[in-house]
């Protein structure tokens, strides 16, 4: 849940020039989102939390950042030249805050997932056509994980020509006691495929040149944790892509606990010339070795290519830029709501088949 890659500055903009805000720090995912855009040279202005037992671990990014607490979202959204406000509130919150910070006249970057039903994502959908605001999401997995951005440039610079499938595997430790009461509340993160679920369609998308696609089945269970009926602790989904590419994922939260990591997540791309694996988090059974590294073989070569500490994370740089040009480099609008949607639309299809009763482990 606190999961957040050491990042090096690659600042885009000179200081002061991007003033950005903060709240909802419902998710650890906000410190990556704030150390984000503050390396790529933003300047974080002011902080709303109104939940009182989230101040006190705000406390050093306070201190590091040099900024303050303000009273109140119109307080933090009256900022003069404020930029963008990033959040990541309790999921079904996330729209509504989003909406409000647009309506101020502010672009918004959200944790994902960015919502937990489709008439939000309309909610969205409408509001950023009247606003012109931006309604960003942070979709970590892909955005905050060197191995798996340079996957996307590879596949994009036809390393392993015509994709034809992408199998994304997702497991994470459940940590039950660590986590808030939300977090087994199913209409509140908006079960496992909509939640974990739409990092995996976003990559879907990116990696197959995608712009739509088809749900074919999707799964979504409590298989493990009768304790907590409304967790969902395994989901699976197939989809078809608008470019003829089939898509496969699996996410669980049945990390076993002799992991060296938080979760062994893997992407296998599959092209007409070659494929890849992407290891992003651990290499499993090679101690020496770490993860945020990928297997390629084409026609070319066969190669394993680490990358922590040599791609660095560009969509901070490009977001900034994005907000302040009006443009669409990092990701485009209708990318990041069309990624939400199809995970989402999986979920609902889950949700109508018939379900496994849970068992303990």
């Amino acid at each position: 849940m606190n999961y957040m890659p050491e990042m090096t500055p690659a600042r885009v903009v000179e200081n002061g020039e991007f003033p950005f805000a903060a709240t909802a720090f419902d998710h650890g995912h906000i410190y990556g989102q704030v150390q984000g855009l503050a390396n790529a040279g933003g300047t974080l202005a002011a902080v709303y939390e109104p939940r009182t037992e989230k101040l006190g671990p705000l406390k050093d990014l306070l201190r590091e950042h040099k900024t303050k607490i303000v009273s109140s979202l119109e307080e933090l959204v009256s900022i003069p030249g404020l930029k963008v406000v990033t959040a990541a509130a309790i999921p079904d919150e996330r729209c509504a805050l989003g909406l409000k910070v647009m309506a101020a006249g502010i672009d918004y970057l959200t944790d994902k997932a960015p919502f937990t039903t489709l008439d939000q994502l309309a909610s969205a959908r409408e509001a950023v056509l009247r606003t012109g605001r931006k309604y960003a999401v942070c979709y970590s997995e892909r955005l905050c994980n060197e191995s798996a951005w340079h996957a996307g440039e590879l596949i994009a610079g036809g390393a392993i020509g015509k994709v034809i499938q992408i199998l994304n595997l997702a497991p994470h430790n459940l940590a039950a006691s660590t986590r808030p009461e939300w977090f087994f509340q199913k209409s509140r993160y908006g079960g496992i495929l909509t939640d974990i679920g739409s990092h995996q369609f976003e990559q879907f998308l990116t990696y197959g040149a995608a712009t739509d696609g088809t749900v074919r089945d999707a799964r979504a269970e409590n298989l493990g944790n009768p304790d907590h009926p409304g967790l969902e602790d395994f989901g699976e989904a197939t989809l078809s892509l608008d470019t003829g590419a089939s898509a496969y994922c699996r996410m669980d939260w049945f990390n076993p606990a002799a992991s060296r990591t938080w979760g062994d997540g893997r992407t296998f791309v599959l092209g007409t010339t070659g494929y890849l694996e992407v290891r992003k988090y651990i290499d499993v059974c090679r101690p020496d070795s770490t993860g945020d590294r990928i297997f390629l073989v084409n026609a070319g070569e066969e190669v394993e290519i680490p990358c922590a500490g040599r791609i660095g994370f560009p969509f901070f740089g490009r977001f900034l830029l994005d907000v302040l040009n009006r443009t669409e480099k990092a990701m485009t609008q209708a990318h990041a709501f069309k990624a939400a949607e199809l995970s989402m639309l999986a979920q609902a299809h889950a949700d109508s088949q018939p379900k496994t009763p849970p068992k303990t482990p």
